[in-house]
C-alpha cells in the first residue's frame, strides 16, 4: 500500500529537525520574506541549507513557502531570491499568485511547484488548469468536502494536498481583512494577528463604557473563532481517495505541538499499513491531540457544508492535563541533559515523549544545573540548561518531557 506524503509545518530549525524526528515525511518552512507566516523565526540562508540537508540525509524533503500575494514592486526580489532557494537545493516552492507562478517557471524552470491553498482549488477543471500550466501538486482548499475530493482525484493527475490537522481561518480558505482593518497588518501578506481569535463584546450606541459579553446559545450568535480542523478518525478514507500529502498546520506553534500531532498521524498512518481491515483510533491518541490545542475539534467540510455550530467554538476547552517542560539534549552517564521549557520540580511526575515507542513516566529525585553541578530543587529558568535522573533505558535526544499536573491545578 502506498501511504500519502506525512507533511508538517516548520517555523524554525528546531521544528524542523523535531517534525522529521518524529515522523514526517516532508517539512515546509518560509524564507525571511514572501510567506505568509512572517511573525514566524522562519529561515535565512544558513538555516535553509542546515535544514535541507539534515531532511535529505534523513531521505525527507522540504518545501519553501512563496506564497505571499505580491505586489509589483516584489517581483524583482522574488526572482533575486529564487537562486538561493537553488542553491540550498530545497524540493518545491509553494505559490499562490499566478505572477508569482509564471515568475518561478521562467527563472527556475527544474524547481517543481505547488500550488498553495490560498489559490483557492475547489474543482478538478482548477486542479487540471495548474496541472498543464505545469504545476507539480495542488494543495486543496480547506473547503473541499470528501465528495469533491473524489471527483478532483479522478479526474487531474496532478499531486493533491490536503489539510488534516490545525487551526482553520474563518475566512475562505484563508482571505481575510480583519488584522489589516484592525492593526495595519496584512493576514495575505503574512503578518496576520488573528483578530478571529479575539474576545468580544457589544456596546449599545448610547451607553459608552458599557460592554456586553457575546454569548452563543442554541439560537446562535456565532462569532469567528473557528474549532481547529482534526482529520485523524478519517485517515482511511483519505488514504483509500489517493491523496499524496496530508498536511499538517501550524508553522507557528511550538515544538510541542509539532512534535506530538506528528507523532499521532505517524503512528496512524503506519498501523493502518499493516492492518487496514482492523484499523481503529485507539483513544490515548485522541487525548494526545487534545494536548496542543486549546479549541475542540471539527472534521471541517469534510463531511460536507459545515454548519455553523459544527465550526465556530465560542468557549475556550479545558486546561490539559499535561504540560510540556523540557527537550533531551543529550546524556551525562545514565542521566538525561535537558534543556527547560516550562517549570517543574523534584517530586514531580514527569512523562517522556520519544520519537517513537511508548511514553514513560517517573517521579523526578534529583535534578542538578548541568554547567554547575549545583543540586537544585526547581528548574527556575528559561531554557536552563540541566542534569536529571531517569530511570530505565536512555531516552533518544530530541525526546520532549512533560509536568503531569496535579488534580485540580492550573496550566
Amino acid at each position: 500500500m502506498k501511504l500519502p506524503e506525512l507533511l508538517a509545518p516548520a517555523g524554525n530549525l528546531e521544528k524542523l529537525k523535531t517534525a522529521l524526528l518524529f515522523g514526517a515525511d516532508a517539512v515546509y518552512v518560509g524564507g525571511k520574506n514572501f510567506s505568509l507566516r512572517a511573525q514566524s523565526d522562519n529561515f535565512d540562508f544558513a538555516a535553509l541549507q542546515e535544514g535541507v540537508q539534515y531532511a535529505h540525509e534523513l531521505g525527507k524533503k522540504v518545501y519553501v513557502a512563496l506564497n505571499v500575494f505580491a505586489h509589483q514592486k516584489e517581483l524583482q526580489g522574488i526572482a533575486a531570491y529564487l537562486p538561493e532557494l537553488l542553491d540550498a537545493k530545497i524540493d518545491a516552492v509553494i505559490v499562490a499568485d499566478p505572477g508569482v507562478f509564471r515568475l518561478v517557471r521562467q527563472e527556475a524552470p527544474n524547481l517543481a511547484v505547488h500550488i498553495s491553498t490560498q489559490a483557492n482549488t475547489v474543482n478538478a477543471s482548477a486542479a487540471c488548469f495548474w496541472q498543464e500550466l505545469g504545476a507539480k501538486r495542488v494543495v486543496l482548499a480547506r473547503e473541499v468536502t470528501y465528495k469533491e475530493l473524489l471527483d478532483i482525484r479522478s479526474q487531474a493527475e496532478v499531486q493533491l494536498e490536503t489539510f488534516v490537522h490545525g487551526a482553520m481561518c474563518v475566512s475562505y480558505s484563508g482571505r481575510c481583512l480583519l488584522s489589516n482593518y484592525f492593526t495595519g497588518r496584512d493576514a495575505n501578506r503574512g503578518a496576520c494577528t488573528q483578530p478571529c481569535r479575539w474576545k468580544y463584546a457589544l456596546q449599545e450606541e448610547t451607553r459608552p463604557g458599557q460592554f456586553y459579553p457575546v454569548e452563543e446559545d442554541a439560537h446562535g450568535t456565532y462569532f469567528m473563532n473557528s474549532k481547529d480542523l482534526c482529520l485523524l478518525p478519517h485517515l482511511p478514507a483519505l488514504v483509500t481517495a489517493g491523496v499524496d500529502s496530508l498536511k499538517i498546520e501550524g508553522r507557528m506553534k511550538s515544538i510541542h505541538y509539532v512534535a506530538t500531532v506528528v507523532r499521532v498521524y505517524r503512528q496512524a498512518l503506519d498501523l493502518f499499513a499493516r492492518n487496514p481491515e482492523e484499523f481503529a483510533i485507539p483513544p490515548e491518541w485522541l487525548e494526545e491531540l487534545q494536548l496542543v490545542s486549546q479549541r475542540a475539534y471539527t472534521d471541517g467540510f469534510f463531511q460536507g457544508p459545515a454548519a455553523g455550530d459544527a465550526q465556530i467554538h465560542a468557549v475556550e476547552k479545558e486546561n490539559a492535563a499535561k504540560v510540556f517542560c523540557g527537550v533531551v539534549t543529550g546524556h551525562s552517564g545514565s542521566d538525561l541533559l535537558v534543556e527547560q521549557r516550562g517549570r517543574f520540580a523534584v517530586g514531580d511526575c514527569l512523562e517522556a515523549l520519544p520519537p517513537t515507542g511508548e511514553r514513560q513516566q517517573q517521579c523526578l529525585r534529583f535534578l542538578w544545573d548541568a554547567k554547575s553541578g549545583a543540586v537544585l530543587e526547581r528548574a527556575p529558568h528559561a531554557q536552563q540548561q540541566l542534569r536529571l535522573a531517569w530511570d530505565g533505558l536512555l531516552l533518544p535526544v530530541g525526546t520532549l518531557l512533560r509536568r503531569v499536573l496535579s488534580p485540580g491545578e492550573e496550566a
